[in-house]
């Protein structure tokens, strides 16, 4: 009977250390401001960050100054030749077509592919897609003020690869590959970097898109660089998107811990604990 006593306190002092190891080598002792954190997550957040604002510049500048962009290729009319209904109507039908072309379609392949795909994949061809269109808006800018129906279509196609790419995959990436205790920090984090884009884009996009001529600029502003160089900026803002991409690592198909590394912690504990409990079975009685 002693002898069974002993063998039982002996598998719970193991027990009891192998769980103080899984504690110790999990990553409790670093934090957001340590470099183990910036040696394992470091470039994870200035990718989350950086991704999140770029596009929020290019996003909300695209959202809040449509009808800018809309009277500017002629597809409704000035403002001053409108009574405030009318205007009100024709912006809400213009932002609804593109809406329903663009903006929502996007959504839901991103729903029907993002676990097929991966968010990198789809951030990555977002990116692109938008850069792209962009890139097509501004070189023949002057073309598509002649045939509005044409810009449309890529304008629209930038909000297609906006919800078909970044702007759904940079809230899921950062509450997928950062540690437990500091996921809700650096995704918040990065949300305040999206914010940050969004005020960019709001005020640099309203003041960069003035018109050259001073006699053509809207009252109370000062000349910018004009619609068509405005569209070279976003395009280069979502090339840079692409890039700062490359850096998020892939989440899709891994499991929480597996992606912060605390698996492979646990695995190392494991792997000491036995290796302890074995030199006790060695161990002379």
């Amino acid at each position: 009977m002693a002898k069974v006593l002993a063998d039982v306190k002996q598998l719970e002092e193991v027990k009891v250390e192998k769980v103080g190891a899984v504690s110790e080598a999990s990553g409790d002792k670093f934090g957001l401001f340590s470099r183990e954190f910036l040696k394992r997550h470091g470039l994870h957040l200035l990718a989350t960050t950086s991704t999140w604002f770029l596009l929020d510049i290019a996003y909300y500048s695209q959202n809040l100054f449509q009808k800018d962009i809309f009277t500017a290729i002629h597809w409704i009319p000035p403002a001053a030749t409108m009574n405030a209904i009318h205007e009100v109507f024709k912006v809400a039908r213009a932002q609804t077509i593109i809406a329903l072309c663009g903006t929502v379609p996007g959504y839901w392949v991103t729903v029907a592919l993002i676990d097929k795909m991966g968010r990198k994949k789809i951030q990555l061809l977002g990116f692109c897609g938008m850069t792209v269109s962009m890139c097509v808006l501004a070189i023949w800018y002057n073309y598509w003020l002649r045939h509005y129906v044409g810009f449309l279509v890529f304008y629209g196609l930038t909000f297609f690869f906006a919800n078909f790419g970044p702007n759904a995959t940079t809230f899921v990436v950062p509450a997928e590959i950062f540690p437990a205790r500091l996921r809700s920090t650096c995704h918040g984090i990065s949300a305040a970097a999206g914010k940050a884009g969004a005020i960019v884009g709001a005020f640099g996009f309203l003041y960069a898109s003035q018109s050259k001529d001073p006699a053509k600029v809207d009252k109370g502003y000062s000349p910018g660089i004009g619609m068509q160089n405005s569209l070279f900026v976003m395009a280069v803002i979502n090339a840079l998107g692409i890039g700062f991409t490359l850096l998020v690592p892939e989440s899709n198909g891994k499991s929480l811990e597996e992606l912060s590394g605390e698996n492979e912690a646990e695995e190392q504990a494991g792997t000491a604990g036995d290796d302890a409990s074995a030199a006790r079975d060695d161990s002379p009685v």
